[in-house]
C-alpha cells in the first residue's frame, strides 16, 4: 500500500501526459479495430472442448493445444519465436504423483488418523517412489516466516531438522497500532500479501531449516480458495523443472489439512488454535513444541515429460532497436482430466485460461496489423505448467532465448473480463513500476481508470507466470478485468468474481458460460496493445519503483550488461 500511495502522489505531475492522449496512436487504428469477441470466444471454444482433454502438460490435450496454438501464429505470419526456427521451446519437466498416502498423529497412546483428500493432502517432490516420515516431533511455527527487514523470525533460532511444521497460511497479520481493526501497513504491506505469505515461500523456509514434514492449515480466507481447490491440484498428478536440483533438498513431505482436522489435532494435546493463530501475529512468537509425533508414507508414481512453450516473435522495425523485446505471456495449460469422477471428467479451463490464451492470440493478430510494427520486437509466449507452479515461465526465465537485460516488460493475461464493459482495470500489485503509468495512460485515453486489486491479501501478484519475470528483474504487469461493470449493479463484479471463485474455479464448471459477454474483454485488450505498443516505442525502459523487492535485481542486471 505504501507503493499505491507513492504511485497516487505521482499521479498529479503525469496528469497532463495522460489527457495529452485523448485518442489512441494512429498507427494503432487498424490494430483496434481487428480485435473482435466472436475470435476471441472461437479460441475459447477450442482451447476448452472435451476434445483438448482439458489442456494438462504431457498429454494428448498437450498434443493438441501445442498444434493448434503454432497453427494459429503461423496464420498470422509470425515468425518462429524460438531462433532454432520452432514455435516451441522445450521444458523437460519431472511428473510426480501421489498414489498412495498415508498420515496419522499420535499424542499419548491415541492415533488421529487422516483422510486422504478428505482432512489432508500432500505431495513428495524428492522424486523417489516412497517416501516416508516416522514419528517426528511436531512444531508449531506460526506463519513460518523469517523476514529480517521486518525484524520478524518465526523460528527463532529452534533446531526443527527432522521435525514435522505445522504452519499457517498467508503473512502474519499484524494490528496497526493506530487502529486495531486494520493491519499495520508497515509490516509484511498491511492488508497486501507479500511472497512471506505463499504457501510456495512457506514449503521453500522448511527445506533450507532441515524439517522433514510441512503442513500447512487451511483457512479459506487466508488462502483465497476453499480447500476443494487445494485437494483437486495436489490430489493429481504435479511437475516440477527436471533439472533442478532443489528436489534434493525439499522437505520430504509437502502437504496441507483442514482447518477442522487441525483444530482436532491441536485439542487432542492441549492446544487451542485460535489462541496459537493469536500469538502467531506477534513479533516475539516463539516455536511452539506440540505433545505430537507424525508419520507419513507417499508412494509416487514418477515419469518424465517433454512438455513445451509455443511462442511467436514480430520483429521490431528499428534495426538497432529490434534485440530488444517485449513480452505478452498467457498459460495454455489446465488440470486435465480425472476419470475418477462420476460424470464429466474433464477439467476443460475455459475462463482459466483458455480465456487469457485467447487474448493472447488476438493481440498478436492485432500487432500485425500495426504499420509499420513497433520499434522493438514483441514475443508472445504462451507458457506450460503455470498451474503446476509457474514451470513454463520459470523455464523461459531461466533458460530466456531473447536476453532478460533487452527484455523491456512482461504483459500478462490469465483469465480475461468475461460479464461485459467496465470503467475501470485492474492492474494487480498496482504501485510496483512505471509500466502503470504507461497503463494509466493508455486506459485513461479510452476514458477509463486503473485500480488496484480489491483483494491483495489474496496475493495475485505472486501467483501468474508474470512473477517469473519479476522475480528475475523483468518489469511485469498482471492487468485483470475491472469490477465496476456499465449498466450494472455496483457490487455486481464481485459476485461475478466470487461466484466463479466458488463454483469453477479448478472444477469441471470451469466451461464456456451461455451468459458471456466479450465486449469488455476486446476494450482490455485494446488497452493492452497500446500498452505494449507505447513501451516498444518507449524511450526509456520501464523501472520497478524504489522499495520494491525486484529493484536491486534489476538494476544490477543492467549495470552487468552495459559494455
Amino acid at each position: 500500500m505504501r507503493q499505491f500511495h507513492r504511485w497516487l502522489g505521482g499521479l498529479a505531475s503525469v496528469a497532463s501526459l495522460f489527457l495529452a492522449a485523448a485518442a489512441p496512436e494512429p498507427a494503432l487504428v487498424p490494430a483496434m479495430e481487428s480485435l473482435g469477441g466472436p475470435r476471441l470466444l472461437a479460441h475459447i471454444k477450442v482451447l476448452a472442448s472435451d476434445e483438448f482433454e482439458g489442456r494438462a502438460p504431457g498429454t494428448a490435450g498437450e498434443e493438441r493445444t501445442v498444434a493448434y496454438l503454432t497453427e494459429q501464429f503461423r496464420r498470422l505470419g509470425l515468425k518462429p519465436g524460438n531462433p532454432d526456427g520452432t514455435y516451441v521451446q522445450k521444458v523437460p519437466l519431472a511428473g510426480f504423483r501421489a498414489t498412495e498416502a498415508s498420515g496419522s498423529f499420535r499424542h499419548d497412546d491415541k492415533t488421529i488418523g487422516l483422510s486422504f483428500l478428505k482432512d489432508w493432502v500432500a505431495v513428495s517432490r524428492r522424486r523417489a517412489e516412497d517416501v516416508k516420515v516416522e514419528n517426528s516431533d511436531v512444531v508449531f511455527v506460526g506463519h513460518g516466516v523469517v523476514a529480517p527487514e521486518y525484524g520478524w523470525d518465526d523460528y527463532k533460532g529452534m533446531d526443527v531438522r527432522g521435525k514435522t511444521l505445522l504452519i499457517l497460511v498467508n503473512d502474519p497479520p499484524v494490528p496497526d497500532p493506530n487502529d486495531p481493526s486494520r493491519l499495520d501497513p508497515a509490516v509484511f504491506k498491511g492488508r497486501a500479501m507479500t511472497y512471506y505469505g505463499r504457501w510456495t515461500y512457506k514449503y521453500e523456509m522448511a527445506s533450507e531449516k532441515g524439517a522433514a514434514a510441512a503442513i500447512l492449515v487451511h483457512e479459506t480466507g487466508p488462502a483465497g480458495y476453499p480447500f476443494s481447490v487445494v485437494t483437486g491440484s495436489w490430489g493429481r498428478e504435479n511437475f516440477d523443472i527436471r533439472a533442478s536440483e532443489e528436489a534434493k533438498t525439499r522437505v520430504a513431505v509437502e502437504g496441507w489439512v483442514s482447518r477442522d482436522k487441525a483444530s482436532e489435532l491441536l485439542t487432542a494435546c492441549g492446544r487451542d488454535l485460535e489462541a496459537l493463530k493469536a500469538s502467531a501475529a506477534r513479533r516475539d512468537f516463539r516455536p511452539v513444541p506440540l505433545a505430537l509425533t507424525a508419520s507419513f508414507a507417499i508412494r509416487n508414481a514418477l515419469r518424465q515429460v517433454e512438455s513445451r512453450n509455443v511462442l511467436a516473435r514480430l520483429d521490431g522495425s528499428d534495426s538497432k532497436l529490434k534485440d530488444e523485446t517485449v513480452i505478452y505471456t498467457a498459460h495454455w495449460d489446465h488440470l486435465g482430466r480425472d476419470d475418477s469422477l462420476t460424470g464429466d471428467p474433464i477439467f476443460n479451463g475455459a475462463a482459466d485460461n483458455a480465456s487469457g490464451v485467447a487474448a493472447l492470440l488476438e493481440i498478436a493478430r492485432a500487432f500485425t496489423r500495426i504499420s509499420p510494427a513497433p520499434q522493438r520486437s514483441i514475443l508472445f509466449l504462451a507458457v506450460t505448467a503455470e498451474e503446476k507452479g509457474l514451470l513454463g515461465a520459470k523455464h523461459y526465465a531461466a533458460n530466456p532465448l531473447y536476453p532478460l537485460e533487452k527484455t523491456l516488460a512482461n504483459i500478462n493475461m490469465d483469465v480475461i473480463n468475461l460479464w461485459g464493459k467496465t470503467s475501470d482495470i485492474v492492474s494487480v500489485g498496482l504501485g510496483q513500476s512505471t509500466l502503470d503509468d504507461v497503463l494509466n495512460n493508455a486506459a485513461g485515453a479510452r476514458g477509463r481508470v486503473v485500480v488496484p486489486d480489491a483483494e491483495p491479501e489474496k496475493g495475485f501478484f505472486y501467483r501468474s507466470d508474470h512473477f517469473e519475470f519479476a522475480k528475475r528483474g523483468v518489469p511485469a504487469l498482471d492487468p485483470k478485468g475491472g469490477m465496476r461493470y456499465l449498466n450494472q449493479p455496483a457490487d455486481y463484479g464481485q459476485r461475478k468474481h466470487d461466484e466463479y471463485t466458488q463454483n469453477d474455479y479448478h472444477k469441471v464448471s470451469d466451461e464456456v458460460k451461455p451468459g458471456w459477454d466479450l465486449s469488455g474483454a476486446v476494450e482490455d485488450a485494446q488497452v493492452l496493445v497500446e500498452v505494449g505498443y507505447r513501451v516498444a516505442q518507449g524511450e526509456r525502459f520501464p523501472e520497478w519503483l524504489p522499495g520494491t523487492e525486484f529493484r536491486a535485481r534489476r538494476e544490477a542486471m543492467l549495470k552487468a550488461a552495459r559494455p
